[in-house]
């Protein structure tokens, strides 16, 4: 016969067990604020990610279409990065895929994915959902 105490542990390492399955993947650069409170978003919960460090490795063409079509591309432009002042693209027009492709700089970070998810920028209430859509 279990205690409440031992069925209560039980579900919660279920729980626990199956958000830790999630395919999480954080894209940024280590030096980025918002990225390391992703990482520290996902590592509090036990949940493992990926983690693509634009500085090493840009995104594929392939890769910012996917994200692209799931945020919209104008959300991926960081409009307050040191790149979009620096090439003084505000006043500039220019294909935001093509920019993002030569200049990985100028995406906004961190922008993390779980299957067809996906969010840019700090949005750990969307984050904490998608764990919860998983324990449900």
């Amino acid at each position: 016969m279990y205690t409440y105490h031992e069925i209560s542990g039980d579900v919660k390492h279920m729980a626990s067990h199956m958000a830790s399955h999630m395919s999480i993947q954080i894209i940024g650069t280590k030096k980025c604020r918002r990225t390391r409170a992703a990482e520290r978003f996902f590592r509090d919960r036990g949940i493992e990610y990926h983690f693509v460090d634009l500085t090493v490795r840009p995104l594929s063409a392939g890769e910012l279409n996917n994200i692209a079509s799931a945020l919209g591309v104008d959300a991926l432009i960081d409009v307050e990065s040191k790149e979009y002042v620096k090439r003084g693209m505000a006043y500039m027009e220019f294909d935001p895929l093509e920019e993002l492709a030569e200049h990985p700089m100028l995406l906004k970070t961190p922008v993390v994915r779980s299957g067809l998810r996906a969010t840019v920028g700090e949005s750990p209430e969307t984050w904490q959902d998608w764990i919860e859509s998983e324990r449900t």
